[in-house]
């Protein structure tokens, strides 16, 4: 069981998350709290899997809220679930620990796969902002040589070019006319030589050591 505590300070917001989590049997809500400090409070009290997090909220803010439950409770993961997509908000969270970015639209379905994923410890950014972060990343961080260890063949370079993208399998298949089932082979080695665990990860990784470049893509 997933135990969640959702941090909105909207209490409509809350009431309807509240029942769209409790209607998966995996996933537990514990709390609401209405911004930072309660949430701070209520990670103490009630020691959840994850906190869905918003950001604009009085008192303190979840930016600040995000990296205080990180520096005091790193087992708990921070998932933000906001309407906002500013560069400024975006970075800032990333940067506070938090392991996902999803904006208010995301249907529910992709809300629970994304809290059940990020409990496992992997990533997930709304594609709409996906683009920003990575690009962010590209003009900040020095590109590198790559370690000689990243040995990809040209198929692999294919899809990993995609990928940064935030392409889907599905539509990798399709464009590269393979399986859906041949691409997951080919992400996974594409993992295992990176050394990352999701997609987004392997993104961030090929970006920084120049091994795509989104000017071209």
């Amino acid at each position: 069981m997933i135990r969640v505590l959702i941090c909105d300070d909207q209490i409509i917001v809350c009431e309807g998350l509240h029942r769209i989590l409790n209607a998966d049997p995996e996933i537990e809500v514990v709390g609401a709290a209405h911004d930072g400090v309660e949430a701070l409070e209520m990670v103490s009290q009630h020691k959840p899997d994850l906190v869905l997090m918003d950001l604009k909220m009085p008192t303190m803010n979840g930016i600040t809220a995000t990296r205080k439950i990180r520096e005091q409770s790193p087992d708990v993961h921070v998932l933000v679930l906001t309407t906002y997509d500013d560069d400024d908000w975006i970075f800032d969270a990333i940067r506070s620990g938090a392991e996902g970015y999803l904006l208010k639209d995301t249907p529910p379905k992709e809300l629970i796969h994304a809290i059940k994923g990020t409990v496992e410890g992997r990533s997930y950014l709304d594609p709409n902002i996906t683009g920003k972060l990575l690009s962010n990343i590209a003009q900040t961080a020095k590109t590198q040589a790559p370690p000689t260890s990243f040995q990809f063949s040209e198929r692999e370079y294919q899809i990993l070019k995609l990928l940064a993208q935030g392409i889907s399998n599905a539509d990798i298949a399709r464009q590269l006319y393979l399986t859906e089932g041949t691409v997951r082979n080919y992400t996974s080695a594409i993992f295992q030589k990176l050394g990352v665990s999701d997609r987004t990860q392997a993104a961030v990784m090929a970006i920084r050591y120049g091994l795509v470049d989104l000017e071209n893509l």
